[in-house]
């Protein structure tokens, strides 16, 4: 399968202040997600960001809250973001059938949510550079379990080469910079 722009949702997981600093190489995640962030509003990909009980997690981590819009973020108490009622309203209203999903925590919220939308009829994608775990052992189990139960794994790079198509064009020449 293809990762088409114009079927793609963006979801960034629960990368909050005081869960970041937790995770195994979360400077490479939140590179890569912004990497993804960028390239979704330059290619107009909706774009949506969870926050798991910010009162006790904190917001998202600064670097990613400046590129997203008020308007993408929303608070869940559901691990899994396709449970939170606000939020699934907002991915049918996108119109798109593919959900491409970077985040924290990759066994517990990155994983339900990937299986919540793929038993909702989405197809889903998670980028296995844009995702941890406290522990390596975990996001491990967890890409195995996505792989199993049918969800796409890639990496930032084949998602914004994928959602570009092709070289030569204005957006290709500004996003290919991100990923030197």
């Amino acid at each position: 399968m293809l990762i088409e722009r114009d079927k793609s949702c963006l979801l960034v997981v629960d990368v909050q202040e005081k869960l970041a600093p937790a995770m195994a190489e979360s400077t490479a995640v939140i590179r890569n997600a912004g990497i993804l962030m960028q390239a979704a509003a330059r290619l107009a990909i909706p774009l949506l960001v969870s926050e798991q009980y910010p009162q006790g997690l904190g917001a998202t981590v600064p670097e990613l809250r400046a590129l997203a819009p008020d308007s993408a973020r929303f608070a869940k108490l559901s691990f899994s973001c396709a449970a939170d009622p606000g939020l699934l309203q907002r991915v049918k209203e996108a119109q798109r059938s593919l959900i491409v999903i970077a985040g924290l925590e990759a066994h517990v919220c990155v994983l339900q949510s990937a299986l919540g939308f793929r038993q909702a009829g989405y197809e889903t994608v998670v980028v296995a550079d844009a995702i941890s775990s406290r522990a390596a052992a975990s996001r491990e189990a967890a890409l195995q379990r996505l792989r199993e139960n049918g969800v796409e794994v890639a990496t930032t790079e084949m998602v914004v080469f994928e959602w570009l198509g092709q070289a030569g064009t204005p957006e290709f020449k500004e996003l290919s910079k991100l990923i030197r």
